[in-house]
């Protein structure tokens, strides 16, 4: 709040806190309400008032009430309705920031598809009730939240990212890690709501429209198949403190975020609309799913007996429900995510794309740096690929790319700056693997 905004004068509130401001010289100013009990009081001693005991003339009472202004928060713009592209344009504009992951984008696609479609339907049906045109149509669809699951450096919140773009909708990102159950030192589940007002730019009607991405959920699941001493407060408490919250409620917040106290002024959110996308790696969930197929398995149709080991993409294809309450999810908790997408380890190819392909392609960002000095910068096909196999090695996905990129450019940036002769710089594969410096 800034220091020098208007406050009435009798209560103390700021104009933020209060309805109508009426702003008067030399900052006698009053609120809308403090003005009302004003007004009961007059009435109620009118018997005993004295026109004249003020000492002000008709004069006067007109020349002060034409310094005085009126000044009232301004109106919430109207809702419209969100402008929807078909599932096929959402994953084209996918395609553009995210490579690979193809069944993952279809699953997003028409997922984020119906749900705004949802919401647009809900508005018309409102309008038609405030005008008194109601339908006879009362289906209502509920919202379906949705659940990522993918190594680290897969693409899981860049495909949030990009849908919040797509849909110019809020879009907050909050990490399950700092939560904790209410009233405990860390922060509370609510607070992820307050990321997605800031986003709305306060406008919470705005906010109960948007996306919000809760990434390591599977931070969060439960310690131990037995029951503990003590609560976990971090695990499974905060997957309960969720689960109004995803479901749909109406949620006090404080409007800057932090620990709730009793005097504070909170706002009111309602989450029935707000789409929660879920993500996390989920090391080991594989290795559950896949104990779990083989005791399916017989004879001769078992892995070992056919000499062919499934791979972590078609194992992850049987995923169940009840691999992910063996992981640590409760299942009140999973069933309010009934979207499941499951994304790919990224393999060498779809490495290359990476560093070529999208709009802010890393060798691309390299490239402009050099054309910065007056310097062409060029990769050799063979020389990309290394780096791609080195990121798989790391077992990073696309995350280690920028490392396996900055440790061999280092030198050739510090140099550069000092080799005006230079016009072009080559990348082989022996720069990438340390043998050699760069050739020009």
């Amino acid at each position: 709040m800034a220091n020098n905004e208007p406050k009435c004068a009798f209560c103390g509130r700021p104009r933020s806190d209060v309805g109508i401001l009426i702003i008067g010289p030399d900052g006698a100013n009053i609120c809308d309400e403090c003005a009302k009990l004003c007004v009961e009081m007059t009435e109620s001693s009118s018997a005993k008032h004295n026109p004249n005991a003020t000492g002000m003339t008709p004069a006067k009472v007109a020349q002060t009430a034409a310094q005085m202004t009126v000044d009232k928060k301004p109106e919430p713009e109207a809702l419209q309705p969100v402008s929807l592209k078909k599932p096929e344009e959402i994953r084209r504009v996918l395609d553009g920031f995210v490579i690979g992951q193809h069944m993952a984008k279809k699953v997003l696609s028409v997922a984020v598809y119906n749900h705004y479609k949802r919401l647009n339907d809900k508005l018309e049906r409102e309008r038609k009730a405030a005008s008194g045109n109601a339908g006879s149509d009362d289906v209502e669809v509920e919202k379906s939240n949705i659940l990522v699951i993918g190594p680290t450096g897969s693409g899981k919140t860049l495909l949030a990212k990009t849908l919040a773009r797509v849909l110019d909708v809020p879009f907050a990102i909050a990490d399950a890690t700092t939560l904790t159950q209410a009233g405990y030192v860390g922060e509370d589940v609510e607070n992820i709501l307050v990321r997605l007002l800031q986003a709305a730019g306060g406008d919470v009607k705005r906010a109960e429209r948007g996306i919000i991405y809760v990434d390591e959920i599977d931070k969060i699941g439960r310690k131990g198949d037995s029951a503990s001493l003590t609560r976990d407060v971090s695990g499974e408490g905060v997957q309960q403190a969720l689960l109004k919250i995803i479901e749909g409620t109406r949620a006090n917040i404080p409007p800057n975020g932090g620990r709730k106290h009793p005097d504070q002024k909170y706002v009111e959110i309602d989450t029935t609309d707000i789409l929660f996308i879920c993500g996390g790696a989920f090391v080991g969930l594989e290795k559950i799913v896949g104990s779990r197929i083989g005791n399916k398995f017989l004879g001769f149709d078992t892995p070992t007996a056919s000499g062919r080991e499934l791979s972590a993409e078609e194992i992850m294809a049987e995923l169940q429900p009840e691999d992910l309450f063996e992981f640590g999810m409760i299942p009140e908790f999973i069933g309010r995510l009934p979207i499941t997408s499951v994304l790919d380890h990224l393999k060498e190819a779809d490495l290359v794309h990476i560093l070529t392909q999208p709009r802010n392609a890393l060798i691309k960002q390299y490239k402009k740096l050099f054309a910065m000095e007056n310097v062409e910068l060029e990769f050799e096909e063979a020389a990309i690929a290394e780096i791609a196999r080195k990121a798989i090695a790391l077992r990073t996905g696309a995350r280690g790319l920028r490392s396996i990129l900055e440790k061999f450019m280092l030198d050739i940036m510090y140099e550069l700056p000092n080799r005006p002769d230079v016009k072009r710089v080559v990348i082989t594969p022996d720069i990438v693997c340390g043998k050699t410096f760069f050739k020009n």
